[in-house]
């Protein structure tokens, strides 16, 4: 088995400063700018840990743990224009950086760059990962519509933004971890306990996001604090907030989040009081440790030394627990 710290290392020497270079530099500089921040490198090391606890050797699945890394920044390329972004990981987005146009087009080569990398596989395992990886990207795709939809929609409950963030972020997780299983020969039904412990560790990361947008730290966390408040964006947060609400304070939930000509500042600082008043924020982290419960019940499932386990188990119990 290896540690954390040594994958995380073959990681980063995967990304080095100007290997994403190319001409026309207007095309590839974004890029190299994007995949040179770094980030949390959460997705490749998934892979890798997932690889090298079925017995696997990490190597042979670092080029599918490029590609889903290359992949999932391409998404947050264009997620930023969509969102109006004008932070990712602390600095400035690429399409406020550059523009709209730069960010779709580099996004749009980092896509086919993830292809590239995700096929590098022995041909005996290309069919399964590449099908895996290809339910993965199109099922995102989705996601971000039903994301996009809910800005318009007036009726979003509970389930429907279950089923966005499942599709959104809780399936790449999965992929992640599924292709490292398959990577390493894992039979189908590890592969298949393995995919349901990460799409469960996707849903409680994607509400622990939730949570630290509201409540984290903008040095920390590398966003602006607030934004999905701002933008009126459907969160958790947001639905469980008008479900429990009633009488003055619904009132006033539904005026902040509907009266245009409000000081930002001030609607951030007053609805996270009304979270709190409601408890939303102890919900949320309840609802985040039930999802994170269901991610270990299947890795306990899994027909590995429990020794074997260790390094996703620790992964999984700080993602969760993260403050980035």
């Amino acid at each position: 088995m290896h540690s954390v710290d040594y994958l995380m290392n073959k990681i980063q020497d995967a990304f080095p400063e100007g290997e994403f270079l190319g001409v026309p530099i207007e095309l590839y500089e974004p890029i190299e700018y994007t995949l040179s921040q770094g980030g949390k490198r959460l997705r490749p090391l998934l892979v890798l840990l997932s690889c090298d606890m079925f017995g696997g050797n990490p190597d042979v699945a670092m080029n599918p743990a490029i590609g889903v890394e290359i992949f999932h920044n391409f998404t947050l390329l264009h997620d930023d224009i969509m969102d109006q972004a004008p932070l990712r990981r602390g600095a400035q987005t690429v399409y406020k950086k550059w523009d709209s146009n730069v960010a779709i087009l580099s996004g749009d080569t980092m896509f086919v760059m993830a292809y590239e990398y995700v096929c590098r596989v022995t041909p005996a395992k290309l069919p399964s990962v590449l099908a895996t990886f290809n339910d993965t990207a199109r099922k995102v795709c989705e996601g971000q519509q039903y994301d996009m939809n809910f800005e318009t929609q007036q009726q979003v409950n509970l389930d429907d933004y279950f089923m966005m963030i499942q599709l959104k972020t809780a399936v790449l997780i999965a992929c992640c971890v599924k292709v490292g299983a398959i990577m390493a020969g894992a039979s189908a039904q590890d592969a298949e306990n393995i995919y349901k412990f990460g799409e469960n560790l996707g849903m409680a990361f994607q509400l622990q996001d939730d949570l630290l947008d509201a409540f984290g730290d903008t040095s920390k966390f590398g966003k602006e604090i607030g934004g999905d408040i701002v933008t009126n964006k459907k969160t958790f947060l947001y639905l469980k907030a008008f479900e429990l609400a009633n009488g003055e304070t619904l009132e006033e939930l539904t005026h902040l989040f509907h009266q245009q000509q409000i000081d930002p500042n001030h609607k951030i600082l007053r609805i996270k009081e009304i979270y709190q008043s409601l408890g939303i924020d102890i919900i949320t982290q309840e609802i985040i440790e039930d999802y994170h419960k269901k991610a270990i019940d299947y890795l306990n499932l899994i027909s590995v030394e429990e020794a074997s386990k260790r390094g996703l188990r620790k992964l999984a119990n700080e993602m969760i627990h993260r403050e980035v």
